[in-house]
């Protein structure tokens, strides 16, 4: 049995729709108010409940043998990023659990102060190499998936909007092949007690996107180009009504002011580890987004 953390979400969707493809048996672990009955109908198990309600955590974990935390937080990294990956890590441990897959986030150890989420993966990064479970580590530099609802918007409106600097680079995956990764890991010994960078093929330089979506739709971009400052004027009035707002605006500040790229020896190590060609970013827009 596999466990699936955030299996609403864009990864978890992708783990559990493969696992299911491979006749696995899934447990979904997924909140109430969450869109769940594509999961359902593949027959995976669902489990309603709360990553911050410890007793919800050590129930959904009766059982399973592997466990693959996909989840993510919107403005409460410390409680979903941090303390649930802890409880999941000691209940894998008192459960012998026999694999734990964590999505993390690539510059997790670069110890940027300002952005939340990056401190509290890498807290749980080094949690699960020293609790004794055998692990694999993903941190992807970006999701392509991310990338489809701003497609759709450059669709209707030939717009894009770049904050920062357009030179800096990126290197974004396939959310597809970071999904089947994330399944393989368990089986592959390559991938074993690993932490892996994980982006797509091409390193691209972030004014390559409007053009990307330019060649999708037959439309030349326009791109409108604010600095960081823009970023920072919002953050300082958000935080005199908003403090936690303005916390997850410094993760988002730091995703913008950064690079955030695999090198190509990085790119052919997961390629012969995992077995199969990556996806370009285009080739994955082209596939899920209507022209």
């Amino acid at each position: 049995m596999f466990l699936v953390t955030g299996a609403s979400g864009g990864i978890g969707r992708r783990v559990v729709r493969l696992l299911r493809e491979k006749d696995a048996k899934v447990r979904a672990f997924v909140r109430l108010t969450a869109r769940y009955g594509e999961l359902e109908s593949r027959g995976a198990d669902i489990f309603i409940g709360d990553l911050r309600e410890l007793h919800d955590i050590h129930k959904a974990c009766q059982g399973v043998q592997y466990i693959i935390s996909t989840h993510g937080s919107a403005s409460d990294a410390l409680a979903l990023d941090y303390r649930a990956n802890i409880e999941l890590i000691d209940q894998a441990k008192a459960l012998e659990v026999e694999h734990f897959v964590f999505i993390s986030v690539l510059g997790s150890d670069r110890g940027y102060e300002d952005a939340p989420v990056f401190k509290a993966k890498w807290a749980v990064e080094r949690y699960l190499e020293a609790s004794g479970l055998n692990y694999t580590i993903l941190r992807p530099t970006g999701l392509a998936s991310n990338l489809v609802p701003l497609a759709e918007r450059f669709r209707d409106t030939g717009i894009y909007l770049l904050i920062g600097d357009s030179k800096n680079r990126t290197s974004i995956i396939s959310t597809d092949d970071l999904a089947r990764m994330a399944v393989d890991s368990v089986d592959i010994a390559g991938a074993r007690n690993q932490i892996l960078p994980v982006g797509g093929p091409s390193i691209l330089i972030r004014e390559d996107i409007p053009k990307i979506f330019g060649r999708i739709f037959n439309k030349e971009p326009i791109v409108i180009n604010p600095p960081l400052l823009a970023v920072d004027g919002l953050r300082g009035a958000l935080g005199l009504f908003n403090p936690e707002a303005q916390k997850a605006l410094g993760t988002f500040r730091t995703l913008l002011a950064n690079e955030f790229f695999c090198k190509t020896e990085e790119i052919v190590r997961l390629e012969q580890i995992f077995q199969f060609k990556l996806e370009t970013l285009e080739s994955f827009l082209r596939r899920y987004v209507a022209v």
